[in-house]
């Protein structure tokens, strides 16, 4: 069975820090790229990070640059989001997606829109709260 899996959500304090993880299993996570996407009550699913295949790309909306990084372990079949001085707008659902390799101009590189990912992970909840 191919399916991603998130983990590490939970409660965190405003100014806070989580490290969200992406395990894969049925399949190996270095043929893609992926990428962490959020759902608040409410309103769209949004990109929030991304990492090439390689590694050797990464993508920040820019609400959490400076903040969220994103890494990868392809030894592990896992990608992680360490995310640091949480905001209570951080609070959301956290996806993560497996999108196949493209290339532009010769080099991979990842993407943040939702639309044609290969696999998706269930969601790891991240309240952020005082």
């Amino acid at each position: 069975q191919l399916q991603l899996v998130e983990s590490g959500g939970g409660l965190v304090q405003p100014g806070g820090s989580l490290r969200l993880s992406c395990a894969a299993s049925g399949f190996t996570l270095d043929y893609y790229a992926i990428a962490w996407f959020r759902q608040a009550p409410g309103k769209e699913r949004e990109g929030v990070s991304c990492i090439s295949n390689s590694g050797g790309i990464t993508n920040y909306a820019d609400s959490v640059k400076g903040r969220f990084t994103i890494s990868r372990d392809n030894a592990k079949n896992t990608v992680y989001l360490q995310m640091n001085s949480l905001k209570p707008e951080d609070t959301a659902v956290y996806y993560c997606a497996a999108d196949s390799p493209r290339k532009y101009s010769g080099s991979y590189y990842c993407r943040l829109e939702k639309n044609g990912m290969d696999y998706w992970g269930k969601g790891t909840l991240v309240t952020v709260s005082s």
